[in-house]
């Protein structure tokens, strides 16, 4: 064995069988036919340098890829993986490796190009009966050693073998080749070590330790950031379809590039051939006949050059390397493109082209397979139908946008998806002066998301700020965990768009679709990411977050010259929550030194975290004073450390040049005073900032598992309730446990329903009650009489065995359920409910709420996603509107908080280890000052969500 870096793959697909729909499943018995594997194993990943490599299972078609594999390996990584020279590989051998069964012996593949780059296998030992321990191997090729290949066959593998039951891997090691010790070390697992001699025997559980997934988490992160980094840090850039015609695309690109300075080559490509520009880029032909008829092509020679640089005509001609490539041809030559790439080894794409997921069904459908073949030929891809990429590192000075203006160098980083909006968005932060660092417009973000670029301005030192429009979330999940992360350096803001997708073909995927705001409100906040509701009020927190400090508290002072406009900003500032402790009043006469003195004393003042200051002079007269008086002011030492502030000053958005603190470059840096059109503007970009400090403030979440909790027998369990389902009913994708075995998961957990018994006659129902001991309670089970307001579904406090014979005679008659429930009575308390769930706009999100339909149609609900930590559970109980009858409302007693916290705790941590637990309900739930009773639970189990954020990681 051999491998010589810790790191990630991911890359193309191979030519092979289909699987079948049986392999859908990986819970369900698998033939041993050797191309039908478990469709969900297949997986493309990024590798350490933020390339793209494919990992499948092996199948027997590649014999040949395997010898050609084999045959370009080194002796000395022959002799490592196989103990010995092995030049060639018997045909028995070879057709051992390429025919497994997917269960006892498992073999992956990365694959680059249509050719194998790197084989990982396990086969298990003692197969008699449980399968607990499987021996692991891999090898990688010489030229793709030290791109972390060998550390994702093992996570994948991993994941692979503990679907079959496996728990343990062990390995045989020459104890010269302590490269492949430290893979499986650095990997996060804990290692078992025995010496003999040549060779060092390796063992270590693999189940899923919170150290493991740290350092899964570690390597997708530096992996993502490096493979953004590709795109935003080229050395050297070719425009693909550039053309000599001003009108069109191509010579818009290369002429903002060109013009903004870019600091490496530049390669214009436009091949000789078919005038293959769309339709839309022809415009009006100069014969005055009007735009050309479809299908119209002609065909012209290459021109020499574009805007006075050598042209080429394919990419691969270039002579000198090429990092990214910026492609502006039609959708129907784009294939050509992509294998040009392949060639000549572009790390990036940024395809501009329109056509695909845009267009209709069609064209989705034509994106799908150009993320495909990008991932195939180991490239990410922008796009397509994008705006294009910034960077205004003074490094790198790159402008491959379509945009006609761009802001000048900042620290705010931008991402978004729709081109126009780019346009605008761009024009905006250029005209408000805030700088940006990176921008991205990722237009149908069929491959590059916010989460890879969140990942990448986590650790850029060049961006302070990071700035979001979002249509909808590619890995809801995902995108919470890294946002979490990143929000504790640098501050998100985020337009969330609640209109659904960009196009009604992609509705279908559009997470937006049935987006509701105030849920994502209560997600983003969670994560700490400050969502606005319009472009506006992204650049005014983006103003304040780019300049200003963040407040150490809610305390505000507010200082003007109207006492109009000053109520404006008090009540604005109240209502999100500041404390306003002064509302000063200077008069319209108020001088410059009687402005400066006041703002001076509020920052000098330890009972003032933030101040507002409104101007509005009351006749058009030169206000270069109050400029002064405020800069002045701002620079004012104070022992706790800096305040911000922000003014209303003549209405201006932005930074005006009176209140710019002017830095090396001439634009604006931090000290300079932001300024907004209106007092409440101002107010609510300080409310936004308070909130987030706020969040900051929150001490950092710690990893805390309930005691108690029986994770691998509860996943076994799930395992074998679905099996028997998909016998029972024929293999639906999803199923509803039953009472009985929903209460058995749930104790696998610590909760406990209260004793209950299913019943079908009288006296199965009073011998329940009798071993229950009375009160009891006779219930219907079918849904329509279950929570019924007038509780007719339901006979309570029955004190004997003849009322309970009577409930259920008359509950069978109401309501012709042939199954009832006897339950113990519990304690007298408040309903609430706890309801886990899938949102297509968030993954796996759990609510809380008071329990009855009333509170259900008014929506009255707290929500976070999963997993919880203690302070989110914490703050779940006080998010619904009605949640003050939890604490003693009307002189009743409280309830035990600490009991509902627990148990909220405990369902988040079963649906975040077992994810085919999809939908958890417990209603009602009956708090009371003596504890939480679960009175009822309903469970749906089902296959993992392709887009959750479980298991080795992968691209989406």
């Amino acid at each position: 064995m051999t491998e010589q870096d810790q790191t990630e793959l991911a890359g193309p697909t191979s030519p092979v069988p289909p699987p079948t729909a049986a392999s859908e499943s990986a819970e369900q018995p698998r033939p041993r036919d050797p191309w039908d594997y478990p469709r969900h194993w297949i997986a493309d990943v990024l590798a350490s340098d933020g390339g793209v490599v494919h990992l499948r299972p092996i199948v027997p078609d590649d014999a040949d890829r395997v010898v050609r594999f084999h045959g370009g390996l080194s002796e000395r990584t022959r002799y490592m993986r196989y103990f010995g020279p092995t030049p060639t590989l018997p045909p028995r051998e070879l057709a051992r490796m390429t025919t497994v069964d997917y269960q006892k012996r498992v073999a992956l593949v990365a694959v680059l190009g249509g050719e194998i780059i790197a084989i990982g296998v396990y086969e298990g030992l003692g197969f008699d009966g449980k399968p607990e321990s499987a021996e692991v191997a891999f090898v990688v090729a010489d030229d793709h050693q030290g791109r972390g290949l060998g550390p994702i066959l093992l996570e994948h593998l991993a994941g692979a073998a503990a679907e079959n039951g496996f728990t343990r891997f062990e390995a045989e090691v020459l104890s010269e080749n302590p490269n492949m010790v430290a893979v499986f070390r650095d990997a996060g697992y804990q290692l078992s070590r025995n010496f003999d001699g040549s060779t060092v025997h390796v063992e270590f559980l693999i189940d899923p330790t919170e150290a493991l997934l740290s350092v899964r988490n570690a390597r997708e992160r530096a992996s993502e950031a490096r493979s953004v980094a590709n795109l935003l840090r080229p050395s050297s850039v070719a425009v693909i379809g550039a053309s000599t015609d001003p009108k069109k695309v191509g010579n818009t690109l290369l002429a903002n590039i060109i013009a903004g300075g870019f600091t490496g080559p530049v390669f214009p490509v436009n091949g000789p051939g078919p005038d293959t520009q769309s339709e839309s880029e022809q415009g009006t032909s100069a014969t005055g006949h009007g735009r050309r008829s479809p299908g119209h092509r002609h065909i012209r020679p290459r021109p020499p050059s574009v805007r006075g640089i050598r042209a080429y005509p394919t990419v691969r001609d270039v002579p000198d390397p090429v990092d990214l490539a910026v492609v502006a041809v039609p959708a129907a030559v784009v294939d050509d493109v992509l294998d040009d790439c392949l060639v000549k080894g572009v790390r990036t794409l940024v395809v501009v082209s329109s056509g695909f997921g845009e267009s209709g069904a069609a064209g989705l459908e034509s994106e799908r397979r150009l993320v495909e073949q990008a991932r195939e030929h180991g490239m990410r891809l922008v796009g397509p139908n994008a705006l294009g990429v910034a960077n205004n590192s003074a490094s790198i000075a790159l402008n491959a946008t379509l945009a006609p203006r761009i802001p000048a160098a900042g620290r705010v980083g931008f991402f978004c998806q729709s081109g126009a909006l780019g346009i605008a968005i761009l024009d905006t932060a250029a005209r408000r002066q805030i700088g940006l660092s990176t921008f991205v417009s990722a237009g149908n973000r069929a491959d590059v998301s916010g989460n890879d670029l969140l990942q990448y301005w986590d650790t850029d030192t060049d961006t302070d700020v990071v700035l979001l429009y979002l249509e909808s979330f590619g890995n809801p999940r995902k995108f919470s965990r890294i946002a979490r992360r990143v929000s504790r350096s640098k501050p998100i803001v985020a337009v969330k768009s609640g209109k659904g997708a960009m196009t009604a073909a992609r509705a279908e995927r559009s997470s937006a679709a049935s987006l509701d705001d105030r849920i994502a409100q209560m997600v983003l906040e969670q994560a700490g990411v400050i969502q606005v509701h319009s472009i506006s009020e992204l650049f005014d927190c983006a103003t304040l977050f780019a300049y200003q400090p963040l407040p150490r508290g809610p305390r505000t002072r507010i200082i003007g010259n109207s006492s109009v406009l000053g109520s404006l900003a008090a009540d604005t500032a109240r209502g999100g929550g500041l404390e306003v402790t002064d509302t000063i009043d200077l008069g319209a006469g108020a001088s410059e030194d009687e402005f400066e003195a006041a703002v001076t004393d509020a920052m000098r003042d330890p009972a003032v975290d933030a101040v507002i200051v409104v101007f509005v002079p009351p006749v058009a007269v030169d206000a270069d004073w109050h400029a002064r008086a405020l800069m002045a002011a701002a620079n004012t030492p104070d022992a706790d450390g800096p305040k911000p502030i922000v003014t209303t000053f003549l209405a201006v958005e932005g930074i005006p040049p009176g209140l710019m603190k002017p830095g090396g470059n001439g634009l604006p840096e931090c000290g300079s005073i932001p300024s907004y059109g209106s007092p409440e503007r101002a107010a609510t970009a300080l409310v936004r900032a308070w909130q987030y400090a706020r969040w900051r403030q929150r001490p950092e979440p710690e990893i805390h598992r309930p005691d108690g909790t029986d994770p691998e027998g509860a996943r076994m369990y799930v395992r074998e309730v679905m099996d028997r389902h998909d016998r029972d009913d024929g293999g639906e994708p999803t199923d509803t446990l039953g009472p009985v075995e929903s209460a058995t998961l749930l104790r696998a957990y610590g909760i406990e329903v209260v004793p209950f018994a299913e019943v079908s006659t009288m006296h199965e129902a009073a011998g329940a009650a009798e071993r229950f001991g009375f009160p009891v309670a006779v219930k219907a089970t079918s849904p329509v009489w279950r929570g019924r307001l007038d509780r007719e579904g339901a006979r309570l406090d029955l004190p004997d065995a003849t009322a309970v014979i009577t409930a259920f005679s008359e509950l069978s008659q109401l309501t012709g359920d042939d199954l009832l429930h006897v339950q113990k009575m519990a304690p007298k308390g408040i309903g609430t409910t706890i309801r886990v769930r899938d949102d297509r706009s968030f993954g796996s999100l759990i609510s809380f709420g008071l329990s009855g339909r009333t509170f259900d149609l008014l929506g009255d609900h707290g929500y976070r996603a999963i997993p919880l930590t203690p302070l989110d559970a914490e703050e779940l109980l006080d998010e619904p509107r009605s949640a003050p009858l939890l604490g003693g409302y009307a002189g009743e007693p409280p309830v035990d908080r600490s009991a509902l916290t627990d148990l909220l705790m405990r369902i988040s941590t079963l649906v975040d280890d077992i994810p085919e637990v999809r939908e958890v309900l417990c209603d009602p739930i009956l708090a009371s000052p003596d504890g939480a009773a679960v009175l009822n639970a309903v469970i749906r189990v089902g296959p993992v969500p392709t887009r959750a954020d479980t298991g080795p990681r992968r691209l989406a």
